[in-house]
């Protein structure tokens, strides 16, 4: 059995859309914060959007995955869609009875929400653990 089997920082992949919004932000930063804090890892949703091929392949070989989109636009979910890459775990900020708007003096308590939500999603996912 491997020591990374099961545990925290196994191969799942945070993927945030990091748009021009509050919500984007708050997408970004709730997935900056769960990779410090070592609940898993951000990716780069750019490079699989350029449909750089390690990226792509990537995104398509990880065993599970939580995407988050700041809005209904759902820039992440397309761009994921359009790679033919399967959306594992999904959470939309705006869901989370936080509006949009261009105030990028984002709220500790709205970070915390994200974050929550992903976890949240990430428990209740529909792939099986990542266990040996």
């Amino acid at each position: 059995m491997s020591e990374d089997c099961c545990t925290p920082n196994g191969n799942v992949m945070i993927l945030s859309c990091s748009g021009g919004s509050n919500v984007g932000q708050l997408s970004n930063r709730a997935a900056v914060e769960l990779t410090l804090e070592g609940f898993r890892k951000m990716f780069c949703l750019a490079g699989v959007g350029g449909h750089l091929s390690g990226f792509v392949q990537s995104a398509k070989d990880i065993p599970a995955m939580v995407a988050i989109d700041g809005c209904p636009v759902g820039c992440a979910k397309a761009i994921l869609d359009h790679a033919e890459i399967p959306i594992k775990n999904y959470v939309l900020i705006t869901d989370l009875a936080i509006e949009k708007n261009k105030d990028f003096n984002l709220k500790d308590e709205d970070v915390r929400k994200v974050k929550d939500a992903v976890r949240r999603a990430y428990i209740n996912r529909t792939v099986p653990p990542i266990c040996c």
